[in-house]
C-alpha cells in the first residue's frame, strides 16, 4: 500500500516515513502544498497524510483542490491545532479523519488502516483474472487449489498487473510506483519480485502468466 506523506517538518517527516515503512507501507514524502498536488497528479496513492500548515499552499487548500478534481483518495489531516473549528473546517473540506499533534504511532497506524480499509471496500474488495482472486484487504492471492498471503511489494506489483491485464507495465513504472521516485534501489529488484510472483502463480496452478517484453516491462496474460 502506497502513502503520500505531506509534512513540512523534516524531522517529523523522516520519523513518520520510518514508522510507515517499518509497517510495510511504501511512502513518498513531500514538504509543501504545491509539491503535494504535483505528486497526486502524476501518481496513484492509496492514502494521503496531509499536514495543514505547509508552505506555498496550506493543507486545506490542497484538500479542497483534489476534491474539486474528483480525487477520492482517503485523507488523514495532521495539525498542531486542536480547536474544534479547525477540525470542522478540515472535515468539511473532505478529510476522512483528523489527528492532532502530538500523537502516538499506534493511533496513526490504526487511523490509516481504518480510512484505507473503508475506501477499499467502497471501491472494490477483490480483483479477478483467470482463476486468480486477489483480496485487496487481506493481501491474499488465491486460486481453486490454494492461497498465499503476499508481501507488501508482491501485492502492489500483482495489483498493478491485475488492474491492467494484457497491458505492458514498464519496469520503471513498477520502481517509481512501489519503491518511490527517490529510491536508490536498482531496477533489477523488479525482476526479483516478478520471479517471486511467478513461483506463487505456478504453485497455485494459475491459468495466467506474467510475461516479459525484453527491456520493456511485464504484462499479465491469460492462458488459452
Amino acid at each position: 500500500m502506497r502513502i503520500l506523506l505531506a509534512e513540512d517538518e523534516k524531522d517529523l517527516s523522516h520519523a513518520l516515513t520510518a514508522i510507515l515503512e517499518h509497517n510495510n507501507y511504501s511512502v513518498d514524502a513531500v514538504h509543501d502544498g504545491e509539491e503535494t498536488l504535483a505528486y497526486l497528479t502524476s501518481n496513484n496513492y492509496d492514502g494521503l497524510i496531509l499536514d495543514i500548515m505547509m508552505p506555498k499552499m496550506d493543507g486545506i487548500t490542497v484538500l479542497k483542490t483534489i476534491r474539486e478534481q474528483g480525487n477520492p483518495i482517503p485523507v488523514l489531516l495532521l495539525t498542531a491545532k486542536s480547536e474544534i473549528d479547525d477540525k470542522v473546517s478540515g472535515l468539511d473540506a473532505g478529510a476522512n479523519d483528523y489527528l492532532t499533534k502530538p500523537f502516538a504511532a499506534k493511533e496513526l497506524l490504526a487511523r490509516i488502516r481504518a480510512m484505507t480499509r473503508e475506501h477499499t471496500r467502497a471501491v472494490n474488495t477483490s480483483l479477478h483474472t483467470g482463476n486468480l482472486i486477489l483480496d485487496l484487504a487481506s493481501f491474499t492471492l488465491s486460486s481453486p487449489t490454494g492461497s498465499f498471503r503476499l508481501t507488501n511489494k508482491e501485492f502492489q506489483m500483482l495489483e498493478l498487473l491485475m488492474r491492467n491485464p494484457g497491458q505492458l507495465i514498464p519496469s520503471q513504472r513498477f520502481l517509481e510506483r512501489i519503491w518511490g521516485y527517490d529510491s536508490e534501489v536498482e531496477i533489477n529488484v523488479v525482476w526479483v519480485y516478478i520471479s517471486y510472483l511467478r513461483k506463487k502463480l505456478t504453485a497455485l496452478h494459475a491459468n495466467v502468466q506474467i510475461k516479459a517484453a525484453r527491456n520493456a516491462g511485464y504484462f499479465l496474460e491469460e492462458l488459452p
